[in-house]
């Protein structure tokens, strides 16, 4: 039997395998397709010749190419071996190379509030579960503060553990804490980054690590205008000099430019210097338990098959509540907006998510290509489906300007031109200074045809996701109550993880989404053309809210946001159950 990683050579010609049914079949082919109609008495002479020539130079051709496949008195046939072409992807997915070498992870901004709070904690706890192996990982910090490395572990310190933990983790937090070290510099100069490429480079040495196979992933706690200078250096000076199995890899937080031509011109800065694989671009709410849930939920369970449709859904709620305002971050915030700062980013990822089709695969690409798809079915936005509001007394912060139009509420109503979800409202909602803090997606089914039990107003069927706090799934639904009447009342089926789950410790979502790098997974990161996709939604309606066109209605500090909001819900069709509180079991 020939191999399919094999050509048959001869003499002038390069041909692959070509088995002789098919040669044999084509001459049939030529047989039956010849002009073989009762002809005119003068061309049945010229048409026979005609087929025969054919027929006769096929069969010699075929007797050429089986002389040059057979040697002669050997009884063997003749075979090339045929060159592979090199898929990076294919390889390193059935074939992959065992990564051996050291693994530095540098956190640039490490002096900064988001490391402290964020990077390090993850870091940390990572390490603390078995994930980070100290005989292989270091940890560098870069950041222009004139600090000792002692200086860094004592600022992030305090942020590692909490007073409860603190006795039963004193071991792991010191050898921790032995792993870090800093390096001072600019952003944008090649001594700096020098230095941090000597300070790495001693460490792979020190590991005995061969140059090329060792692992270097640089997560940039940074603001988004030093992205492309930072990533410069880093290319630069900081990168593998070979590829032996080993890798450099990039971390970019949000918010990716402010709207869609500063995003695509942050990405062709990015793009020129890094290869897609080896950027991730981090939203950590990809990382979260219940988010990434929804696929597992969705795809695994055959109760929502049937069910998830513009049949049976009337409208979907994604919430996100503060019940605190900007703290501070005022002037930063008035830069974005609750648009650019959560919707379009956290709560478009989940809406992806509530409305893609079930993926070919549970591969990265596949995942990400059915979440574009999402994205590319949006229509525009109208702005009577969009309610602004700015809550009272964010203006008093000396560092926002008195004229401020920056929304710190929206609610607007995206909607999808599919067959799955055409005519289905997916109502995006979040707001600073509101009465409660949480996060939720709410899908609520439709009315129940011929209610016989005069019940509807009660409230509709609900499948209800607590992303935080309190994560949970519950289904609102209508039981009879008990007792010796025929009476409804709304309750529900309840899943609340603290209670199912209460030996397991649910993972920060930095945790995971920084493990994901280390192994390469890029399923819960933004892919670039998402990117593109997810701005093109919102640029227009950000442009006009710039303008001033689309004005932000002030709202009391603590409630629910301005009216209007629970105006466009109602005109959306969503039903408000009235009288019903979820409450979180107790343990």
């Amino acid at each position: 039997m020939i191999s399919r990683n094999y050509n048959i050579s001869f003499t002038t010609i390069h041909l692959q395998t070509v088995p002789l049914f098919l040669i044999i079949s084509f001459l049939i082919y030529l047989y039956k397709n010849s002009n073989y109609q009762t002809p005119p008495h003068n061309k049945i002479l010229q048409t026979s010749e005609n087929f025969v020539a054919t027929v006769a130079g096929l069969f010699c051709i075929l007797v050429r190419v089986l002389k040059n496949y057979w040697k002669m008195g050997s009884g063997q046939w003749h075979m090339e071996k045929r060159s592979t072409l090199k898929n990076d992807s294919f390889v390193k997915e059935y074939n992959p190379v065992t990564e051996t070498g050291s693994l530095s992870i540098i956190v640039l901004g490490a002096s900064g509030d988001l490391a402290k709070k964020k990077t390090f904690p993850a870091l940390f706890n990572l390490f603390h579960q078995g994930f980070l192996n100290p005989d292989e990982v270091h940890i560098f910090g870069y950041a222009r503060s004139k600090i000792t490395d002692e200086e860094l572990r004592d600022k992030i310190r305090g942020y590692l553990v909490d007073e409860k933990n603190a006795s039963k983790k004193t071991e792991a937090l010191s050898k921790f804490l032995k792993l870090i070290k800093y390096v001072s510099g600019p952003y944008d100069s090649e001594e700096g980054f020098k230095r941090l490429d000597k300070a790495i480079s001693e460490h792979e040495i020190s590991k005995k690590t061969a140059e090329g196979s060792s692992r270097r992933l640089f997560y940039l706690a940074l603001p988004p205008s030093v992205y492309p200078p930072v990533s410069k250096m880093i290319k630069a000076w900081c990168t593998n000099k070979s590829d032996l199995g080993g890798w450099t890899r990039i971390v970019v937080e949000k918010p990716f430019g402010k709207d869609l031509e500063s995003a695509e011109q942050l990405s062709s800065q990015i793009g020129a210097l890094f290869e897609e694989p080896q950027i991730y671009r981090i939203d950590h709410y990809l990382g979260k338990e219940l988010v990434q849930n929804m696929l597992v939920l969705r795809f695994a369970n055959r109760l929502f098959l049937p069910l998830w449709n513009r049949d049976n859904i009337a409208n979907v709620q994604i919430v996100f509540r503060e019940d605190f305002g900007t703290e501070g971050r005022g002037g930063y915030f008035d830069e974005y907006g609750i648009i650019r700062d959560i919707i379009q980013n956290h709560l478009l990822q989940v809406l992806c998510l509530v409305a893609m089709e079930k993926p070919i695969s549970l591969k990265p690409e596949h995942i990400r290509d059915e979440k574009v798809k999402v994205l590319q079915s949006v229509i525009p936005i109208k702005d009577e489906e969009v309610v602004l509001g700015q809550y009272e007394g964010y203006r008093d912060d000396p560092t926002v300007p008195n004229d401020s139009n920056t929304p710190t509420f929206a609610t607007t109503i995206l909607r999808i031109n599919n067959e799955r979800w055409e005519g289905v409202p997916f109502i995006l909602k979040a707001g600073k200074a509101m009465s409660s803090k949480k996060a939720d997606i709410r899908i609520q089914f439709k009315d129940v045809p011929g209610d016989i039990f005069k019940c509807q107003n009660q409230g509709r069927n609900e499948f209800v996701i607590r992303l935080q706090p309190s994560e949970a799934m519950y289904m609102k639904l209508t039981v009879k109550q008990p007792g010796l009447e025929m009476q409804t009342v709304q309750s529900e089926l309840d899943l609340s993880y603290k209670q199912r789950y209460q030996d397991v410790s649910i993972p920060e979502a930095y945790e995971r989404l920084i493990l994901d790098t280390i192994r390469g997974d890029q399923q819960h990161f933004v892919r670039r053309d998402e990117l593109k996709a997810a701005w093109e939604i919102f640029t227009p309606l950000l442009h006009r809210i710039d303008k001033g066109e689309v004005k932000s209605v002030p709202y009391k500090q603590g409630s629910r946001g301005p009216a209007e909001a629970d105006q466009l819900l109602k005109k959306a069709g969503y039903m408000q159950t009235h009288g019903y509180i979820w409450i979180p079991p107790t343990l």
